[in-house]
Parts: C-alpha cells; structure tokens; sequence
C-alpha cells in the first residue's frame, strides 16, 4: 500500500457554508502543525484530540492568513481510513478550499486519488470490500430504499453471510486434507453423506443470496418504467405528475414529445426510473421517426411499462401494434380522461390485455394514481418493500461470484453423487472459496480493486 500522506476537498465544490478538506496518513499532524494557529498562536497537536478547534490556516512562509477555520485531527487506529487524520473546516467557496488545498499539497501532501480513504479503510483492514462498494452506495443513493439498503450493507449484513460460508468451506476443506493426509484410512460412508449435506447447505444458502439479486437492483437503479402510447394520450402529463413537476411539455398538439426524457422517482419509497417516450404512430416526420424507434429500444430493457389509452377514443391500429409490443412485460394499463364523454372501456382493454392490471384515471383530477402504487408493490416487492433486516445483494460484480461459487458447489455436489474420491473435489472447493471470499475482498486482485474504487469521488 502507498504510505504518502493524502489530501483531498471532501466537500462539493462551488459555494456552500463550509468547505472540508480531509488530510489521512502518518504525516498529518505534522503538516497541519505548520499551517494551524489558534488564537494563542498553539499548533493543533498541541489542542484536544476528535474536538473541534478555532483557529487560522497561516502560509508559513509568508505568514499571511490564508482562511479563519475549525480544525480536529484524530489519532489512528480509530479513524475512517485507521490512519492519523486531520480535517480542516474553513469557509465554503471555491477560493478557500483551493487555496488550503494547495498549502497542503505544498507542505509534504500528495493530492488523493478517486476513492483513496476508502480503499486505505478496505486495505488496513477497518471495513471489507462488500462495504466499501455500499460506500459509494450510499453517496449516491436517490431514494431512501437505496440508502437504507446500503447501509444495512455497510453495517456488515452481506460481511457476516460471507463468513459463514467461507467457514463452512473451510470447514470442508480441512476435512479433505485429513483424508489426504491419511489416506490409508477409509472413509466411513456417513462421512461422505455429511460432506454431501455440508455442500447442499452451502448451495442452500447461496441460492437464498442469490433470489435477493434482482430485488436489489431494483431497489439499487430503480424500476426502469417506461410510459408508452399514442400521442396525446396524457404520457407527459402521467410524467409530470409523478415528479410533481413540469418536467415534460405539454399541449393538445399530437408529437408534442419528440425524444426520450428520463427521470428518478420515489414514489413513496418505490424506486422508479422513468422513460418518456414519444407517442408511436406512424409518421413521415423524420425528428420524431427518430423517437419513436429511441422508445422502442427502450421499451426492450425496462422493467416495467405503463401503458395510457384514451378513454374518450376507441382502440385503433396504432394501439393494437404498441399492445403487440409489449406481449410480455411487466405492464399497468391506464385508461386515462376518463373525465370526459367515454368511447373505451375497461372492458375494451381486457380484450386485448387480458393479463394485466387496468386502472381508471384522470390525471387532469388527479384520480386513479394511487393505484399506479398498489401494482407496482405487488408485482415487484410482494406488497412490502421493507429492507431494513435483510441481506440483500446489491450489485453485478457480488452476484456474478455468487454464480461462479453456485457453479463450483454444484460440481461438488455431483462428483460426491457419482461416489467419486472426496480428496478429488478440492479443485471445486477451493475455487468455490475463493469467489465467495472476492465479494468482501479477502482473495481480490489489484485490478478489481482499482476498477471499484475509481467509480468514487476524490475525497471519499
């Protein structure tokens, strides 16, 4: 590991109430000692260690007053990074943060990389690499599902599955040593049948990991829902009033919308990625051709579709060929100005999607979209989107190991089966070890390191 001592601005830049810039190795106490002064002109190691102290950022070759701050610094281990750490909290703006910055970097500091205190903390042994991704969950979660499961995450939920694996397969391991070591002793048959239970418990409970995959990328990047219809049909409005903003322009004029608009949402804790699309028809305009085949791409990867008709309209052509489209996804049917003289019914769009929820609305009253909730509850999250006390696996890179170990175990668990030798399996027990162990990172490589630590910010 680089032993530098690092600096970075841990705060957003631009203006603000206060700017943070973070100092973390063995010589911050001794850079900030040549910059801090307090009112008495004492150095901060001289002050109270994890306290707040007023003071001055000084330029000691000049003596000029760079900012007015407050200062701590803290000792190492019990620090984020389990290094000597010092923060200086001066004045928000761009001028002050830079010009502290440079004085640091001046004085003995080497500017951070991306993600450089987290990976110190992963690296010296504070936090595993399961948490320091649901580090980077957490800044930057966009609904309070995603922030609470990834800090149910950084407490060590995912940690402690990891560990009761890994201890069983070490577990099992030690046990084909022993036969190894002492060939000339057979094994006894209920020897083999408790092997074969140990690996069926171990799939057992990768598979229970597993199930909790895609009810964390939904939670994780949203349910990416995706508004389609005719034009006029009131997408931009369902839009609009999902956000509780005029996000999407609306007017009475047909291909009003011409390309894809896109949003985050919480809609009541629910997760939602939303797609506006052009309305699909056929057309001979050439700008908005283009977004109605953008809409069709789109369509290809959501998660889910609200489809809108137009109660005061009866199903045509063009809405056949958009039902046609979406003949297996997730969908909610909307039958929206309802508020007006009826020339559909629900009765109508039953025929033609006889499979999916159908909702009256009106989204000129407001009416109708509370039950837009109800659905999308029960199709993704069974009607409860509580996360707190759950193990929920977040990300691509843990699920793809826990199906590389999914893979070794069931290799395992076929040779016991075909009655070979147990010393033959520790090739897929081993491997099996080894992947559960690079979810928290004790058998990663550099480069799996450096490739999830560069998608953070510089101070974090």
């Amino acid at each position: 590991m680089d032993t530098d001592t690092i600096a970075a601005i841990a705060t957003p830049p631009g203006e603000g109430g206060i700017g943070i810039i973070r100092i973390s190795g063995s010589n911050s106490k001794k850079i900030a000692n040549k910059l801090f002064k307090d009112k008495k002109d004492d150095s901060l190691i001289d002050l109270e260690e994890r306290k707040l102290h007023y003071g001055h950022i000084v330029d000691p070759t000049t003596g000029r007053i760079i900012d007015e701050v407050m200062a701590v610094y803290m000792n190492s281990p019990k620090t984020y990074t389990a290094e000597d750490i010092v923060e200086v909290h001066c004045h928000g703006g761009i001028i002050s943060v830079k010009r502290i910055l440079d004085l640091i970097l001046n004085n003995g500091a080497k500017l951070a990389e991306r993600g450089e205190f987290t990976k110190r903390a992963f690296l010296n042994g504070r936090i595993d690499l399961s948490q320091a991704e649901a580090v980077i969950d957490l800044i930057k979660s966009k609904t309070e599902s995603n922030f609470d499961m990834s800090l149910n995450q950084l407490s060590g939920s995912v940690s402690k599955e990891v560990s009761i694996l890994r201890d069983m397969l070490i577990e099992m391991l030690a046990h084909i040593e022993a036969s190894i070591d002492f060939s000339e002793h057979d094994i006894e048959e209920s020897d083999t049948r408790d092997f074969l239970e140990s690996a069926k418990l171990i799939l057992e409970n990768i598979d229970r990991l597993l199930n909790t995959a895609e009810t964390g990328r939904i939670i994780k990047d949203g349910i990416k829902t995706v508004i389609l219809g005719k034009p006029n049909v009131g997408k931009s409005s369902l839009m609009n009033k999902l956000l509780g903003e005029d996000r999407a322009i609306v007017t009475d004029i047909p291909g009003t919308t011409r390309d894809i608009i896109e949003e985050y949402i919480s809609l009541n804790g629910i997760p939602l990625r939303v797609v506006d699309t052009a309305g699909i028809r056929d057309t001979s305009d050439i700008v908005e051709k283009i977004g109605i085949d953008r809409a069709k791409e789109e369509l290809n990867t959501s998660d889910l579709v609200i489809i809108i008709f137009d109660a005061s309209s009866k199903l045509d052509e063009e809405d056949l060929k958009i039902i046609k489209l979406i003949e297996y996804k997730n969908t909610i049917a909307l039958l929206n100005k309802t508020d007006l003289e009826p020339k559909l019914s629900k009765e109508d769009i039953k025929s033609v999607l006889p499979n999916h929820p159908i909702i009256e609305t009106s989204l000129i009253n407001n009416y109708g979209l509370e039950e837009i909730e109800y659905f999308i509850k029960k199709m993704f999250f069974n009607n409860d989107i509580r996360i707190e006390d759950d193990t929920i696996i977040t990300n691509a890179r843990q699920k793809n190991l826990l199906l590389k170990a999914r893979e070794n175990i069931l290799d395992a668990i076929d040779a016991i089966n075909m009655n070979i030798p147990i010393d033959c399996l520790e090739v897929d027990i081993k491997s099996c070890w080894q992947n559960i162990g690079e979810i928290t990172g004790d058998t990663s490589g550099e480069e799996v390191l450096d490739k999830i630590f560069s998608d953070f910010c510089i101070g974090k």
